[in-house]
């Protein structure tokens, strides 16, 4: 009787211990999320030689609050397709702005 009463007796402090020992749940911090796109009516492109494309409105973020860039025509950079600016979290559990840009 004694023995049964020790081991019960250790199983429950060792489960308390072991509990202990759990590693906590990752930290998921919250990054801000951006407004709805603001609808805008895409004008005619202006007369140009050069080749342009339409750059789309956009929220950027300044550090404290998001603020709408207005969509315009702009010479073709580098690539043509527009990808929105979004948050990603680093594995520090850091918020991280990227802007908006052609890919």
């Amino acid at each position: 009787m004694r023995i049964a009463t020790f081991i019960a007796g250790s199983a429950g402090l060792l489960t308390l211990a072991l509990a202990g020992c759990a590693a906590p749940p990752p930290q998921q911090l919250a990054c801000p999320i951006p407004p709805a796109p603001t609808a805008e009516v895409m004008p005619k492109p202006p007369v140009s030689d050069k080749q342009l494309v339409w750059q789309p409105g956009h929220w950027d973020w300044t550090g404290a609050t998001y603020v709408w860039t207005s969509g315009q025509w702009v010479q073709t950079p580098g690539g043509t397709s527009w990808m929105a600016g979004a948050w990603t979290l680093t594995p520090g559990n850091v918020c991280t702005w990227n802007p908006g840009h052609f890919v």
